[in-house]
């Protein structure tokens, strides 16, 4: 009964030290299940399964699921759906990045340790589409992304809204005394109404385009709304594409290139997309041997437009940009930027997509290159003597009357201390400073959550003040907006020089040179440096996860990811 055939069931068996009983005990468990011999025979798609009662975004996976294997079971293949962590952006504690690569290790090792010739990706949710690429990438066995796909939105009075720029939008006029606590209440249970990932240009939504951009994920699928037919459709056309996929077989590490990176930056910078991206691809990208300096992101912001009209740029939500012609509108006006031979999940190569016929664009959405929103990209790297290996601005939902700024430091010392003084009627602000937030990176106690978009003070936003230039090694929600400076390396619990800043310090911002600089001379700093205490949790006093967290994340320039995830170099 020896069978060297190594697909489907017969793929890394399980060791007894006999492989004819380990096929044989495999299958006679697997008939437990109701599959006949003809089925269990067929080559398996296996399909990272992510729906969580915490995890509202997935809650329309079970309908999903069903088209996914209807496609492979059309495509003459097995579907076999297993679990892996599932992490709701807004039910994890401190924030979700920190398991982020927990995720991205679960789905590498059950898609090596499982019997499986393809696999598909079923995620959304602002983390889980990175976390799923990672460890695709790693494991590198033919693979498909699917996106949840973004809500639709709602309404308020005469208003439309869309989690979650409307959200920060409403909660800053009810902190301002412009609307009540019954309005406010009335809002919350109209800001997210269906299912999906959130209705703007968000971090959810970011990466899903990145997932197409890199060729992952099959053509047009996006920004199809969760709830529109056309996403089982999709669903059902990927389930297809896996099965194609194992023919030859097409693995991520053929079409996660350099090449392909460079395509997913561009269209980071086109669509104004979220800063939380630059992390994610920079890991994602790390684990296939491909460096992001940040330097590349500035080469490529001066030559690529933003052309995407939605929130938190614009004005539009993601169901218009679906109408608009979605990303491959986008693709097609970038086209002369591209690099046209990367392969793609479908086996096409993106300039044989682009050569397909398509519907107009909608101009009022998406623009044309000849007639960008901005004729720069949405993202911008600053370096500097605060940041010597970097920062990110999102220069595209920012107010340009402040990109070149100098202004007094008003410090918080870490999370609490920000919540304790920021609404404090006699803290000693004004509209033209520089609110510094330190010790919420990486390695920090508060692991870089999305705090960076600090409020504005009570008692400025009261006298009707919007925006002021925000400074932190945290990172802020693909929704938020503002002209706030992020994930400033090295971190300020790595004795990075953002811990040295001091109330009254002198800062200087330069959009145009791409530059952050702290005034202060060198013999003040070293004073200083000589009385710094780091704020980083020591390992040693930590237990599973959080020791592992603190022992091996990088910074954010490298991604966030894992120091010992990371390709092994041969330097033989």
């Amino acid at each position: 009964m020896s069978d060297s055939k190594e697909f489907g069931l017969a793929k890394g068996l399980t060791n007894y030290g006999d492989r004819d009983f380990s096929i044989y005990l495999r299958r006679s468990f697997a008939s437990s299940m109701g599959y006949s011999r003809d089925m269990l025979s067929k080559k398996i798609v296996g399909i990272a399964y992510t729906p969580s009662g915490y995890n509202n975004c997935h809650r329309h996976f079970p309908e999903m699921l069903e088209a996914v294997k209807r496609g492979v079971l059309t495509a003459g293949a097995l579907p076999v759906e297993f679990p892996t962590i599932s992490l709701g952006e807004v039910f994890l504690n401190p924030t979700s990045l920190k398991f982020r690569n927990l995720m991205s290790m679960d789905t590498e090792e059950m898609i090596r340790a499982q019997p499986m010739d393809a696999v598909v990706l079923m995620g959304g949710c602002d983390k889980t589409v990175p976390a799923q690429l990672m460890g695709a990438v790693s494991a590198d066995l033919p693979a498909v992304q699917i996106v949840a796909g973004p809500m639709m939105t709602s309404r308020h009075g005469e208003e439309r809204l869309g989690a979650c720029t409307d959200c920060r939008r409403f909660w800053g006029k009810y902190r301002a005394g412009e609307i009540d606590t019954d309005e406010i209440n009335t809002v919350e249970m109209r800001l997210a109404t269906t299912a999906g990932t959130c209705a703007v240009m968000g971090t959810a939504s970011t990466m899903a385009c990145i997932a197409e951009a890199l060729g992952m994920s099959f053509p047009g699928t996006a920004a199809i709304p969760a709830v529109h037919a056309d996403r089982l459709r999709a669903a059902e056309a990927t389930g297809i594409a896996a099965v194609n996929l194992m023919a030859r077989p097409v693995r991520p590490s053929e079409i996660i290139t350099r090449d392909s990176v460079e395509n997913a930056l561009r269209v980071l910078l086109a669509l104004g997309g979220s800063t939380n991206a630059i992390v994610h691809l920079t890991a994602i990208a790390g684990r296939a041997g491909i460096d992001i300096p940040l330097t590349w992101l500035n080469e490529l912001s001066e030559t690529t437009p933003v052309l995407v009209n939605l929130k938190p740029v614009g004005s539009h939500y993601m169901e218009d940009f679906f109408y608009a012609g979605g990303l491959g509108a986008v693709l097609r006006e970038l086209k002369p930027l591209l690099n046209l031979d990367c392969a793609t999940v479908t086996g096409d190569t993106l300039g044989e997509r682009l050569d397909q016929p398509a519907e107009p664009a909608d101009r009022k959405v998406i623009s044309s290159a000849r007639s960008p929103l901005e004729a720069k990209g949405g993202l911008v790297a600053l370096f500097g003597s605060l940041a010597p290996r970097g920062a990110i601005l999102k220069r595209s939902a920012a107010d340009n009357t402040l990109f070149e700024k100098e202004g007094r430091a008003v410090v918080f010392s870490s999370l609490e201390d920000l919540a304790a003084r920021i609404d404090d009627p006699d803290l000693d602000v004004t509209a033209d400073d520089f609110l510094v937030l330190q010790n919420a990176g990486p390695t920090s106690p508060s692991g870089m959550p999305e705090a960076g978009y600090l409020p504005i003070p009570k008692k400025l936003s009261s006298q009707g003040v919007k925006d002021m230039v925000r400074i932190s090694d945290a990172r802020m929600s693909g929704t938020a907006f503002g002209t706030i400076v992020l994930h400033v390396t090295p971190e300020a619990a790595q004795a990075g020089p953002l811990a040295l800043v001091q109330n009254g310090d002198r800062i200087r911002l330069s959009v145009e040179n791409k530059t952050i600089d702290l005034l202060v001379d060198e013999e003040e700093l070293e004073r200083r440096r000589a009385s710094y205490q780091s704020s980083a949790r020591d390992a040693a006093t930590l237990r599973g996860y959080d020791k592992l967290y603190a022992e091996q994340v990088l910074q954010a320039d490298e991604g966030c990811d894992f120091a010992f995830m990371k390709p092994v170099q041969d330097d033989r």
